[in-house]
């Protein structure tokens, strides 16, 4: 059994098996589903299918408020804004980063890191996802993590962050999230930052 999605011709360009190879893969808690990560998606197959993904998260941010997680399309995105700097990507060794994703104890929720110490959540029931920052400032007790977004065009709001702008040398590679609890460790470089759910 071979897990494969057909690749659209007209999307072919030099970086194209560079930015699809798969860099983790994991299994779901019940066993249904695979998922993997490549350089710009995380992508959901049903082991009953392998004719095309189930669901496609392409890593890229969208405006959201609170904790839990916000997506308004069937295909979203991871680091879309990235498609822009694959050149300075390539020549800076960026783009052979090796991003990890994890599932959430029911999984129903998906985690996966990025540049900027920026980590991204999607929620599978209710199409929403956020992009979150693992730093200092929001490791203080009783932080809460404000969502962030990157933009690719030359205007922006203040809670934005130009795609220009990001550090490429601070990136969330390896993710974990607790069996049972909402509780997510992500390692930033040398850091190691754990984050829990607001208790009432």
């Amino acid at each position: 059994m071979v897990f494969e999605e057909p690749e659209d011709p007209s999307n072919r360009s030099f970086f194209s098996e560079i930015i699809s190879s798969i860099s983790d893969v994991k299994f779901s808690h019940s066993g249904r589903y695979i998922m993997t990560r490549d350089y710009l998606t995380v992508k959901v197959w049903d082991l009953n299918m392998e004719n095309r993904p189930i669901e496609t998260y392409q890593v890229q941010t969208i405006p959201f408020v609170g904790f839990y997680i916000s997506l308004y399309l069937q295909m979203f995105t991871v680091h879309d804004y990235l498609r822009s700097k694959l050149c300075s990507l390539y020549e800076n060794d960026c783009i052979f980063d090796k991003f990890e994703c994890v599932w959430n104890g029911s999984d129903s929720v998906i985690m996966t890191g990025s540049y900027n110490n920026f980590f991204r959540m999607f929620d599978r029931n209710t199409k929403r996802d956020v992009t979150l920052e693992a730093s200092r400032e929001n490791s203080k007790p009783r932080a809460i993590l404000k969502p962030r977004k990157v933009c690719v065009g030359g205007k922006r709001r203040k809670d934005e962050i130009s795609v220009d702008s990001l550090d490429f040398s601070k990136k969330i590679l390896h993710t974990a999230w607790h069996p049972s609890e909402n509780i997510i460790a992500v390692a930033a470089t040398n850091n190691l930052y754990i984050f829990q759910d607001k208790v009432n």
